[in-house]
């Protein structure tokens, strides 16, 4: 049975101190209510990503009370954390359940609040995400952790360190030049025009890392109704199908050891993905990537077929991955220039990907006809990859 994306729905990122966990994902939801012609009744079940609500926003028990909210109080409500992963899983496992025919009709999605919540009590918040005993208690964080994978990187690969600085920083400015077009991102009208020395010269926050190599904390949430292709047949026009899901994961950093660079659960996530799509990476016109540090979309696109191992970084400096490259990544501004809601992150990622496919971000145009996402939990301890198509499998 196919899966079908119905309509999408997202806040604009940035910072809504105003706003509940689920009156934020309330903005979300009814907008993509709105475009699915579907009644509230048709809604069997949510599923809900959320990371840090017990920490920012003192809110547990998520699900329920934003079913409530949104007029669904007694359907099937059901909470999903894996780190900046927790909407991707729960996108995952809300089409299993279409798929296998539990549902017709569901509503998947995330909300989070960090930037509203402060740095200090933010950065703490994030920092649960990485190996608790081993990891946490030496005082990393994940700007430490990709300024190890930056520098293991350059290691492995035989590029110089400085060098390697100067082509991540071309993730940065395409990042910012497209999050900047696009009205729901973090720096909208911001940082669009960067240069090499802009991001280079910024304020370091882990060597080699600095700030504008770094994602922002953000406030918001994203939503998306999916239906079996049964359900959706004369509901909507244009369907958009998940084509392939893959999910994998890994332990602490210690285990991993040097094999972190090749980001090895985001390979065989990805491969399952494409499995399952009966695609490959050569099919795939943009790429939807989990950039919350620029060596972290470097990595992942490797990881995921785009590129070899040792040869993305390059390809990032000489424009491989804009528009008319080998594969448009993150054009709608990726975690760096959209913002990075942690627990809506996944969805979000969904969001751009149906109006890529539709055509419907006025800010970009790309013709595109399967778009892929990736969404990564921690230290590569979950992965997710999502295909979408406008053909069906």
């Amino acid at each position: 049975m196919d899966v079908v994306v119905m309509g999408v729905g997202q806040t604009k990122f940035g910072s809504h101190p105003d706003k509940s966990l689920p009156e934020l994902f309330a903005q979300a939801f009814f907008e993509a209510f709105d475009s699915s012609n579907i009644e509230l009744k048709d809604i069997e079940a949510l599923y809900i990503g959320n990371f840090v609500g017990e920490i920012t926003d003192g809110s547990a028990n998520l699900g329920g009370f934003i079913a409530d909210e949104i007029g669904l109080s007694g359907i099937q409500a059901m909470r999903y954390e894996s780190a900046c992963c927790s909407s991707a899983v729960a996108f995952k496992e809300a089409c299993l359940a279409i798929k296998h025919g539990i549902y017709d009709c569901v509503v998947v999605g995330g909300v989070e609040k960090l930037k509203s919540a402060g740095t200090a009590i933010g950065t703490r918040a994030l920092a649960t995400a990485v190996d608790g005993v081993y990891e946490i208690n030496t005082g990393l964080t994940f700007p430490g952790v990709f300024a190890l994978v930056a520098r293991l990187y350059a290691e492995t690969y035989g590029i110089p360190l400085e060098k390697l600085r100067e082509m991540m920083a071309y993730v940065s400015i395409k990042n910012h030049r497209y999050g900047a077009r696009n009205p729901k991102a973090q720096f909208y009208n911001k940082l669009g025009n960067l240069k090499v020395e802009d991001v280079l010269n910024s304020k370091m926050i882990s060597s080699p890392l600095t700030l504008l190599d770094c994602c922002p904390m953000t406030d918001g949430a994203s939503a998306v109704v999916l239906a079996s292709e049964s359900f959706a047949k004369d509901r909507i026009d244009e369907p958009v199908y998940v084509r392939g899901v893959g999910q994998s994961s890994a332990g602490s950093l210690f285990r991993q050891k040097k094999e972190i660079v090749k980001a090895l659960p985001r390979r065989k996530s990805s491969e399952m993905a494409y499995k399952m799509a009966g695609l490959s990476p050569k099919d795939i016109d943009v790429a939807l990537v989990h950039d919350c540090f620029t060596i972290a979309e470097i990595v992942a696109l490797e990881a995921m077929g785009f590129f070899n191992y040792g040869e993305g970084a390059k390809a990032t400096a000489e424009g491989l991955t804009n528009i008319g490259g080998d594969v448009a990544v993150n054009i709608d501004g990726g975690l760096i220039g959209k913002g990075h809601p942690v627990g809506a992150t996944g969805t979000a990622q969904i969001y751009s990907a149906v109006k890529i496919l539709r055509n419907e971000l006025d800010f970009v145009k790309v013709d595109a006809e399967n778009v892929i996402t990736d969404t990564l939990g921690g230290d590569f301890g979950t992965l997710v990859n999502v295909i979408l198509s406008v053909h069906r499998r």
